[in-house]
This record gives C-alpha cells, sequence and structure tokens, in this order.
C-alpha cells in the first residue's frame, strides 16, 4: 500500500488513504449488519418511491447513509460528501469527497433478495478514485483498493481473470433502472452468438466487483453513476481489468474487461453501441 503512487496520491490531496480505508472498513462492517438484519416483503412496510415506482428507498437506506456521513464528518473535517440518498454536502476548496451508496441494490434488498451491497469511496477533487470499497453483505465479502495498492478481497488480493475470449465466460451487465439501455439488446445478442453468459442481477457495485475477483470475465453499465460505480471502478482497475473510459463521467457507459479479453469486449461494444446510435 506504501507505493509511490500512494505517496504522490497523499501529497497532492492531503489525506492519510490508509487512515481512510481504516475508517472505511469500520463504516462497511457497521453497515453489513444494519443491512442483514431480518426482512421479508410481508413485514417490510418502509419502502417508498422517490422518481418512480422502479425507484425506491427504504429506512436502511436512510439510516446506514446518515451513519456514514455522521461518522465522515467527524474522522475526515472539511472533505465533501456525495450519498445517493441525501445529495452533495460539499467540503472545504481543493478536498477529496466521499462517495455513498448505502444499499446498492435497494430493489433486491426491499423484495428480500440476497443481492445487494454498501459501497463507499473516496475521491480526488478533480474525481480521480482514491479508495474504493465494496460489501456484500450476505456473502461475507468486502472488496478494497487503494490507489497504487493493489485489489483485495477480505483481505487477500485478487485480480481479473486471465481469460483471453467471452467465449463459455459470465458477462454481467445492469439495467438502467428497469429498463434496456441503448445497445443493451445488441450487445447480449453478440454474446449469445460466442457462448457468453449475461447476468442481471442487480447491483451495479456487485456486478463490477466481479471483474476484480476474477469471476465474470467482463462487465458493462449503459450509465455511470460515481456513487455505486467508482469504488468498484478503482477495485477492478487494481485488479488488473481494463475500462473502457479509463474513468467515465456522469451517465456515460462503461466496459470493464479481463485485459485478455478486451480486444474482444471492446469490438463487440462498439458495435453494439453503433448499431443503437442508427437505430435512434
Amino acid at each position: 500500500m506504501n507505493t509511490n503512487a500512494n505517496v504522490n496520491v497523499n501529497r497532492n490531496v492531503g489525506v492519510d488513504l490508509d487512515r481512510a480505508l481504516e475508517v472505511a472498513t469500520g463504516l462497511a462492517a457497521w453497515a453489513v449488519e444494519a443491512i442483514r438484519r431480518p426482512r421479508s416483503p410481508a413485514t417490510a412496510t418502509d419502502v417508498r418511491e422517490k422518481d418512480s415506482p422502479a425507484d425506491i428507498v427504504t429506512d436502511t437506506d436512510e439510516a446506514v447513509e446518515a451513519h456514514v456521513r455522521e461518522t465522515l464528518g467527524r474522522a475526515f473535517p472539511g472533505h465533501g460528501i456525495v450519498g445517493e440518498e441525501y445529495g452533495r454536502t460539499d467540503g472545504t476548496p481543493g478536498a477529496p469527497h466521499w462517495l455513498i451508496d448505502p444499499v446498492d441494490g435497494t430493489t433486491n434488498y426491499a423484495h428480500g433478495i440476497g443481492w445487494c451491497s454498501f459501497s463507499l469511496g473516496l475521491a480526488a477533487p478533480d474525481g480521480t478514485p482514491l479508495l474504493g470499497l465494496v460489501a456484500d453483505p450476505w456473502r461475507g465479502e468486502t472488496f478494497t483498493a487503494v490507489r497504487g495498492g493493489g485489489a483485495f478481497l477480505n483481505g487477500a488480493p485478487v485480480r481479473a481473470a486471465d481469460h483471453t475470449t467471452l467465449t463459455g465466460h459470465v458477462f454481467m451487465t445492469e439495467w438502467a433502472a428497469h429498463a434496456h439501455w441503448p445497445g443493451m439488446d445488441a450487445l447480449m445478442a453478440r454474446l449469445a452468438d460466442r457462448h457468453c453468459t449475461v447476468r442481471v442481477m442487480g447491483s451495479t457495485a456487485l456486478s463490477l466487483a466481479q471483474v476484480a475477483a476474477g469471476r465474470a470475465t467482463a462487465a458493462a453499465i449503459g450509465g455511470f453513476h460515481h456513487v455505486d460505480g467508482l469504488p468498484a471502478l478503482l477495485i477492478a482497475q487494481e485488479a488488473g481489468a481494463v475500462a473502457l473510459p479509463e474513468l467515465p463521467a456522469y451517465n456515460e457507459p462503461l466496459l470493464l474487461t479481463a485485459p485478455g479479453a478486451a480486444q474482444e469486449a471492446s469490438a463487440l461494444w462498439t458495435r453494439s453501441r453503433e448499431a443503437a446510435r442508427r437505430d435512434r
């Protein structure tokens, strides 16, 4: 973790990334316990709509984010915070900012499906990811990375798969909320032609993290959102995965792939997006 890259980052943003990771890991342990409390659709009455019936929030989302914000505010006064539920709190000029998705996969969580995550990241003022954490409460897995320090799963190093093709392997993606994103159908058809199995599981952070763990050869999302995408993106990149683009803008598409399959995945990705543009 004490690489030259990390030393330079520390100097540039004025933050001790080792301490930041320690605080983030403690928050993840607390959040995991909060998320894992017994819940079923029959007994859960706290589900509320935000922008649409497919965009929902629960008391747990709000309670976890509130606790994380309070803890980060005490530990790192002056840092900014951007959260899924409570928006942006500006920090002091030139300070880094935290990104919180308290329950990434709220629809799964609200319906008693055990596939969601707690996602927490730290970014430099220019948006460069510095720290990423994705915790899976149901499998007891916590992915972590600090920029320049490699990627870890429960403290053990992880690497992207050494696959040289998509054929016979797993490709992760997610809906754009409840709908297909432009080019998604074309991409899935091309993957099926190559006997590559697509999975849509319901948590962007966990889907991207599977590439870091070497379980999925690639993943794609139609619109990158920093609160649930940036921490997992850093983890995957530190695990050796290739990201196109390297750091997406908000709502820009993202392809994440094992390096040996990057040429094939990129070609399919490009053709699918071109087909979507022609169909508009």
